[in-house]
């Protein structure tokens, strides 16, 4: 990649650190080969991977305390993967997902940067619904992922062609105008909702207006 600035930093889980790589901000692009192009991805949209988002640590300061011992998990549209970093620094079964092309470079970097084992990662498209690579989970887990009308069905097949008969859904969203039709569409494959205000947001820089959103099937 040319011509592009990181930042690093280090965020705390309570007695563990993570270390990560980041872009310096989201005016940074490089797509030389037209890899993201070709697949969609224009030059605004392209930095939106690479950054730490406040949906992001939401989810990472939630689910870092969540029961997820003997479960397989899933988390879609990673970006950074702040989530999918501090499951794998506590020895959780995770795995990635994401469609843009560079995520997995970052997710590589970032999984050296903290010495611990290489998450699984599969590039994915949530227009083919069913991935052969990814299989089933019990948890599935994903932030901000609703700023497109169109993510609303794509997004709820995606994870229901990818959830367990007994699956748990986490999402923590911002407040978007699509969330009540994602959430029927939860319903209509059998998902209760709690939705609720995360506490303890300390670590954020400024209020957050968003939920948590756990979609349970029994």
């Amino acid at each position: 990649m040319k011509n592009i600035r990181f930042k690093y930093q280090t965020i705390e889980f309570g007695e563990e650190d993570i270390h990560i790589r980041t872009l310096k901000d989201t005016q940074q692009f490089s797509d030389t080969n037209n890899i993201a192009k070709d697949l969609g991805i224009s030059s605004a949209v392209w930095p939106l991977f690479g950054v730490v988002w406040p949906s992001a640590e939401v989810l990472a300061n939630y689910i870092q305390d969540y029961d997820f011992k003997n479960k397989r998990i899933l988390e879609v549209g990673c970006g950074i993967g702040l989530s999918s970093l501090i499951l794998n620094k506590l020895n959780a079964d995770i795995t990635a997902t994401d469609y843009h092309p560079e995520a997995e470079n970052f997710l590589d970097v970032n999984t050296e940067l903290n010495n611990d084992d290489e998450i699984p990662f599969v590039r994915v498209d949530w227009n083919k619904t069913y991935s052969e690579k990814l299989g089933k989970f019990d948890l599935i887990i994903g932030s901000d992922l609703l700023y497109e009308r169109d993510h609303v069905e794509l997004l709820s097949s995606f994870i229901n062609a990818h959830a367990n008969e007994k699956c748990t859904v986490i999402l923590a969203n911002p407040n978007r105008g699509h969330q009540g039709k994602f959430n029927k569409e939860m319903e209509n494959y059998g998902f209760s909702l709690n939705a609720f205000k995360p506490e303890d947001l300390d670590f954020l820089d400024e209020p957050y207006k968003g939920k948590i959103f756990e979609f349970v099937r029994t």
